[in-house]
């Protein structure tokens, strides 16, 4: 059973695709929270913004077949269909990786979809997915160490850039922590990269315009 928080149709507000109409699938749970507030001053991953818990999300709930989860990402998309397009799915959570598995992966390509994925990197990835993007969280040992976008939420006390600058990944992509402090973050992340060029800026879009 595939049990999904929701599913909606909106642009990809992140890392190297930002811009691109996707539809999300965001799947319950996570290794790192709970997701309940009293539960997060405990968590590995204090700072997350996303509420992934429950089915009771826009297009949420609990699937039996995979079949019927790929049939209502496939409902979801609104694009028109055009030979330099593609329907994109982005399986996200909580921690996608503790329920994607290769058949749906599969049943999502059957309904003509690009899989991408993106994932705390402590869990194996399934194979077939086309983009895999990985955020690591201070904390955490790291399972995927490969992969298109690795996208670091700074700063991050133990989760500094350079301990990942050798790793295996298309871009490093620094995206400054929500909050607060989010001014000083964002200067603080601009500056890095301006003295690291290896590192490219990765800014949540979808907040600045104020879409999904």
């Amino acid at each position: 059973m595939y049990r999904i928080k929701e599913i909606f149709y909106t642009l990809q507000g992140e890392g190297s695709h930002a811009g691109r109409p996707s539809v999300f699938c965001r799947f319950t749970s996570c290794n790192l929270w709970t997701g309940r507030e009293e539960d997060r001053h405990r968590a590995i991953c204090k700072f997350c913004d996303t509420d992934f818990l429950g089915t009771d999300g826009l297009g949420g709930g609990k699937f039996r077949a995979v079949a019927d989860l790929a049939a209502a990402v496939a409902k979801t998309w609104q694009g028109q269909a055009h030979p330099r397009s593609r329907p994109y799915v982005v399986c996200t959570g909580g921690e996608p990786l503790l329920q994607l598995d290769r058949a749906a992966v599969e049943a999502f390509h059957t309904e003509g979809f690009e899989v991408a994925v993106e994932t705390n990197g402590t869990r194996p990835a399934p194979e077939g997915i086309d983009w895999i993007c990985v955020s690591p969280k201070a904390g955490t040992e790291l399972m995927l160490t490969s992969g298109n976008d690795l996208k670091l939420v700074y700063p991050q006390v133990g989760a500094e850039p350079e301990r990942f600058e050798e790793l295996a990944f298309d871009r490093l992509m620094l995206q400054p922590m929500d909050g607060p402090e989010l001014a000083a973050n964002t200067q603080a992340a601009i500056e890095y990269c301006l003295e690291h060029p290896q590192w490219q800026l990765s800014v949540q879009t979808h907040k600045i315009i104020g879409i999904r």
